[in-house]
């Protein structure tokens, strides 16, 4: 059974990591979400929440799993048996941090292999911390987020004003 991890902190999860995981749902007998804790991050939605998201966001894919964790990737990696790791990219930028954090993941776990998946065009832009901005300022993000976080976000932006 081919299995593969996507991690990230997904706060919020875009069109743009659905679109990464529609595409290889096709590749992978199973995919894991992994939605990290990230404590050099000020996270908006709760690592709970993130998880519940995604979760709803990809209820169409019957081979996505979505997990919280914090740590190591390479320990969860362990955890789950799988050597397998995807990456998003959008541009240059995303390919240098990328390789980096790949080159440290073989170190740790050398049966590792990380595959990056170029961002279809029409996401090349968008971020979850572009999302949040323009969200935050009244924008509308309806074509950048599934329904779901689009909701959300509008609840604690919503809520921060009052």
């Amino acid at each position: 059974m081919a299995v593969a991890v996507y991690p990230g902190s997904f706060d919020p999860v875009t069109n743009g990591h659905i679109d990464i995981l529609e595409r290889m749902s096709g590749v992978f007998d199973k995919i894991i979400v992994a939605v990290v804790h990230n404590v050099t991050k000020q996270a908006l939605f709760t690592l709970d929440e993130r998880v519940e998201l995604i979760k709803e966001s990809t209820k169409h894919l019957d081979n996505v799993e979505v997990e919280g964790f914090n740590g190591l990737l390479a320990d969860f990696l362990k955890e789950k048996n799988v050597v397998v790791i995807i990456r998003g990219l959008r541009s240059i930028t995303d390919f240098e941090y990328e390789s980096h954090m790949s080159m440290m993941n073989k170190l740790l776990l050398p049966e590792v292999n990380t595959i990056f998946v170029m961002s279809d065009p029409q996401y090349i832009f968008v971020s979850s911390s572009g999302v949040k901005e323009a969200a935050l300022l009244g924008g509308d993000v309806k074509r950048l987020v599934p329904a779901a976080v689009e909701k959300s976000l509008l609840e604690k932006y919503r809520a921060g004003k009052s």
